[in-house]
């Protein structure tokens, strides 16, 4: 065992759990001011139901080794026998089990969570639960196991797409377009918000949304860069291509805004910054800086546009989690058939197997990209649809009109995160349940 590089894993894995928070603070601060609680709930419940379920089956089923290319089998089923060892994946690795699974299971955790945007102001928190119940079983799971599990040293128990050679350092197609294909199943199957698209659903809290986008830009160091599973040139190779790609994509980003719209937004930049995020989830190991940086701001422009889709077509995907995550690790995931680059690898600690089509590498990675990106589209679409119009039709997804105009924070919770007062101000509070005149401050 390598303590230095168990001591960033475990570093690393703790950065990308500050994410869901992140994730929370970022969409909150977007929906209305009557859901926002309600938005926090859903990131935050997701940390418990997939840390359960992880524990349970979830590692086991994602690495596995006694499974097949698509699931890994319940050799670690409850994770008893996990405990033991070092961790295995393409090869033996210097850290516990124990660290990789910890690590891994934080990915498993904001998957879900990134898909509540698309239903945000308008879904039952049972009915949330329950979908991330089997959404992470049925679809996070396995398709985890199909791009990250690189099996043991022979190969036995490797996932299908990571057995074909498809790059993904991070998770553009299993956590990204994974997410996105969910997010648009469901905003499908929930229907539009009362009064969307003529009403305004403005941002209620920019400040959060910048905030959120902050610790999401400083978590996806440990989501990017821990990656390496090691404390090595290709964590710093990753490192530097997250933060210039989405530097970039948050500039690219505004001055789209700036020609379409005539001034750019705090909003804009926070978007284009996510958007670069993603972009560069699955490339960031496998590019040089300089590609990296026409990445994000591909990645910013596009995103830019691409949120406009839901307009075009009719679904009402709240909070765009189509036109920046489905869209934005599509553009990652493909550019990396264009523009991998064996240079990128670094003193022999791992980056790309191959060359893409701008370096002279034929065809075959691209080939390889796309099959990824549609085959785990096509999956997660289908079964997210399938599980939410079963959940819709049974115990119910959608809140009832009344609810929904009222406030959905009150309704679900009985909380709500500000109180008006009769002088027109308002001031943070908690449960309602039993308030009294004499708690009452002045605004």
């Amino acid at each position: 065992m390598n303590s230095g590089d168990t001591a960033w894993v475990l570093a690393s894995a703790a950065l990308v759990l500050l994410m869901t928070p992140g994730l929370a603070f970022f969409y909150g601060g977007m929906v209305r001011a009557k859901s926002v609680l309600n938005m926090l709930m859903m990131s935050f419940v997701t940390i418990g139901i997939v840390s359960v379920l992880w524990t349970l089956y979830g590692f086991s089923v994602s690495f596995g080794l006694t499974g097949n290319g698509f699931w890994g089998g319940l050799q670690w089923a409850g994770m008893g026998e996990a405990i033991k060892g070092l961790a295995q994946n393409g090869s033996q690795l210097a850290i516990p089990n124990l660290a990789f699974s910890m690590f891994q299971l934080m990915f498993a955790i904001i998957t879900p969570a990134l898909i509540s945007g698309a239903i945000a102001d308008r879904a039952k928190f049972l009915g949330w639960a329950v979908f991330v119940t089997f959404w992470a079983t049925l679809v996070y799971f396995p398709v985890a196991h199909w791009v990250f599990a690189f099996g043991d040293a022979q190969g036995n128990g490797a996932g299908w797409l990571a057995a074909r050679g498809v790059e993904d350092f991070a998770g553009g197609t299993a956590v990204h377009i994974n997410a996105g294909a969910a997010g648009l199943a469901l905003a499908l199957v929930l229907g539009k918000r009362n009064g969307w698209p003529k009403a305004q659903f403005r941002p209620h809290n920019l400040p959060f949304v910048m905030l959120g986008a902050g610790l999401l830009w400083f978590g996806w160091f440990g989501f990017n860069a821990g990656s390496a599973l090691a404390a090595n040139g290709l964590a710093a190779l990753a490192f530097t291509n997250t933060q210039v790609a989405t530097a970039s994509a948050a500039l690219g980003w505004i001055l789209v805004e700036r020609i379409r719209d005539g001034r750019p937004t705090s909003l804009g930049f926070a978007s284009g910054a996510v958007a670069g995020l993603v972009a560069i989830t699955p490339a960031c190991a496998f590019l040089v800086p300089w590609s990296a940086i026409l990445l994000g701001v591909l990645a910013g422009a596009i995103c830019a546009f691409a949120v406009g889709l839901k307009y075009r077509f009719g679904f009402d995907d709240s909070l765009d989690v189509v036109g920046v995550h489905l869209v934005g690790g599509i553009v990652g995931c493909l550019f990396l058939g264009f523009f991998s680059t064996t240079k990128a690898n670094v003193n022999g600690s791992g980056g790309a197997a191959v060359d893409g089509l701008f370096y002279g590498g034929g065809l075959n990675l691209l080939g390889n990209q796309a099959l990824a990106a549609s085959s785990v589209l096509l999956y997660s679409f289908t079964f997210a649809l399938v599980i939410g119009f079963v959940i819709n039709k049974t115990i119910g997804f959608r809140v009832d009109p009344d609810e929904e105009e009222n406030g959905i924070d009150f309704g679900e919770h009985a909380e709500t995160a500000y109180e008006t007062l009769p002088s027109g101000g308002f001031r943070p509070t908690g449960a309602l349940v039993g308030a009294t005149k004499s708690e009452e401050v002045p605004a």
